[in-house]
């Protein structure tokens, strides 16, 4: 067969692999962060592509173990020929459970990198990205019941308000969530298409960050994102052995502060004085990262969608 008319897959001159799937970002100051053992126990809870466990391998010996997590049937596919590793097609909220069951009790580091892959926003029937005409969709777990869709359905206004204010931040919110009660009551929202025509009088600003914004709300609502995260980090103290690490990189500010604070106190109650002493309970994390780690210039040329990531580390005590 003559091949000379396919196009060339891009080389990504960070990684110097295609890009197909998903780039990974912030990687080698990631890997750098959870300061590998060669012997060591790790987990990826967000494998997606692959990328960052591929450089995970390479610094593990024939001793080493990584376990990788993803809810996406899809990210499978991505998974190396190496017996060191293995895939647990769950969401990270449930990383305790699965690792208990490969019985591990301990790891010596965590890694998660929190965006949505690249493969999941251009394939188009996935309903993750404006660019497309599709369902409204969003599920990263296929499995999940609940889509865009149905939430725009079946949520009260004051549901729907209060969801793009916290979790898309949209400046107008509740004239959003009004209109689209309207809307629904004279035709179905089912497509990205109809939604878009639905709510064409109230967008504001640039049409692509407003619905940017919208849709980012929505994809937190149906995959419960934050609620996974806050699940996954209260895991961490009992999980990690003691001088583990863990990377996190996320890419709005809703799940950067989530981290920041748990990294800051170790949990998420308000850690009060003590009303004898005075003092305060030990937090159970060295942070590592004082500030967060931002991409360079040479990564966000080679890969745009980085401009947004911020990587945390933090080491257990």
């Amino acid at each position: 067969m003559d091949n000379k008319g396919e196009k060339a897959k891009p080389i990504n001159q960070l990684t110097n692999e295609p890009v197909n799937y998903h780039t990974p970002v912030l990687l080698s100051e990631a890997i750098a962060g959870l300061n590998i053992k060669a012997e060591g126990i790790y987990v990826d809870c967000t494998f997606g592509g692959g990328g960052h466990s591929r450089e995970i391998l390479k610094a593990l010996n024939e001793n080493g173990r990584l376990y990788v997590f993803d809810q996406d049937a899809d990210a499978k596919k991505n998974l190396p020929d190496d017996e060191r590793i293995v895939f647990i097609p769950q969401n990270f909220r449930y990383l305790q459970r699965f690792l208990r069951l490969q019985k591990v009790s301990r790891v010596d580091g965590i890694l998660a990198d929190l965006g949505v892959s690249s493969h999941q926003f251009d394939e188009a029937e996935r309903g993750f990205s404006i660019r497309f005409d599709a369902e409204l969709d969003m599920r990263m777990d296929q499995r999940g019941t609940d889509t865009a869709a149905t939430v725009l359905k079946n949520f009260t206004e004051q549901q729907l308000h209060k969801m793009f204010e916290q979790y898309g931040e949209v400046t107008n919110s509740k004239t959003l969530a009004k209109t689209i009660v309207q809307q629904r009551a004279v035709r179905p929202i089912r497509t990205i298409n109809e939604f878009k025509l639905a709510v064409k009088d109230v967008v504001k600003g640039n049409p692509q960050k407003y619905f940017a914004q919208v849709f980012q709300a929505l994809r937190i609502q149906v995959n419960d994102e934050l609620g996974a995260l806050k699940e996954l980090l209260e895991q961490t103290t009992t999980l990690l052995q003691p001088g583990g690490r863990i990377a996190i990189i996320t890419f709005h500010s809703l799940e950067d502060r989530i981290v920041k604070t748990f990294f800051r106190n170790g949990n998420f109650s308000e850690n009060e004085t003590d009303e004898v002493y005075g003092i305060k309970p030990e937090n159970p994390f060295l942070i590592i990262t004082k500030k967060p780690i931002v991409s360079g210039q040479d990564e966000l040329k080679q890969n745009p969608r980085a401009r947004s990531a911020k990587l945390r580390v933090a080491e257990l005590k």
